[in-house]
């Protein structure tokens, strides 16, 4: 009778499982008798990790485990940590923790000495870690979307970076490390609450994409005019009512640009005194004319 009662269990045991909630791959895979390993996809120059939408709230334990990782993808779940382990994935090359709601970065993070993509986009930083300025092979480093308003002066180190983004956050001037970052070609601080911009921005003289709509910017500086390498200025919505007469010596902007991803001048959505509006309306080359003959008669 003893036996029929444990069958009897036994059968409603495995009826409650069957019925529960499917679990997550990353989870199943490991309850399955499978290897952490084998969710490990091996191309042709990386070995990848990707755990998007999960609904996770923290990281599996089984990822520490996995050194040989050097694409890991986090994004889209329900972080609020990212434990010191981190720095165990020392071969990681790209890192994704974008659409979390991390508070802080561990400083572990600068043991990833690998690094050169690194998104932390759309989470709830309020902070930098100094120790990031470690990852000296940084390439492209995404911060937008958070609630972070000062860069540690550390930053200055990461003299490979091309591309950062530091949109929708809470800066009210440029971080002074910004502008020794000499071989930045893409800088977007849109949607902050800068209100100027200093004329040490001239030194950023690799910069081809130049993003700060959406601020409340006064008036530009005469230095921003000597960075030649500009192919895109974006400066919609903001207050600016004068431009600078030098302006027309950056020859690289193509035309007065209304779509937010084509090359050239935005200038929408200013306060512009007259007659700036109306020689705008001409073109590039007409308003360029006009601040030279400006500039000649002064």
């Amino acid at each position: 009778m003893g036996t029929e009662h444990s069958k009897n269990e036994g059968r409603r045991s495995t009826f409650f499982l069957r019925k529960g909630p499917k679990l997550p791959a990353w989870e199943d895979a490991l309850l399955s008798g499978k290897e952490p390993k084998s969710l490990l996809k091996r191309g042709l120059r990386y070995v990848s990790l990707s755990l998007i939408m999960k609904g996770m709230t923290s990281v599996p334990d089984f990822l520490w485990g996995l050194p040989e990782v050097q694409k890991l993808n986090l994004s889209r779940n329900q972080l609020v940590v990212i434990p010191p382990s981190l720095g165990k994935l020392d071969r990681l090359v790209v890192l994704n923790l974008g659409g979390n709601r991390l508070k802080c970065l561990p400083k572990e993070i600068g043991l990833l000495r690998n690094l050169k993509v690194l998104f932390v986009n759309m989470n709830c930083l309020t902070e930098v870690p100094a120790e990031l300025s470690l990852c000296r092979k940084l390439e492209v480093l995404s911060l937008s979307h958070n609630c972070i308003s000062q860069l540690p002066l550390s930053l200055t180190d990461l003299t490979s970076l091309r591309k950062l983004n530091l949109s929708n956050n809470r800066f009210v001037q440029i971080p002074l490390c910004i502008f020794a970052l000499r071989t930045l070609d893409f800088l977007h601080l849109g949607s902050n609450r800068l209100e100027n911009i200093a004329e040490s921005v001239q030194y950023l003289v690799n910069l081809q994409i130049f993003i700060i709509e959406n601020n409340n910017i006064r008036t530009l500086p005469r230095s921003l005019c000597f960075i030649t390498t500009l192919e895109l200025l974006n400066i919609d919505y903001n207050a600016i009512q004068t431009l600078p007469d030098d302006l027309y010596l950056l020859c690289r902007l193509p035309r007065i640009a209304w779509n937010p991803m084509d090359k050239g001048l935005h200038i929408a959505h200013n306060p512009l005194s007259r007659p700036l509006p109306e020689v705008v309306e001409g073109g590039l080359d007409v308003l360029f004319n006009y601040l030279r003959e400006k500039k000649e008669h002064n």
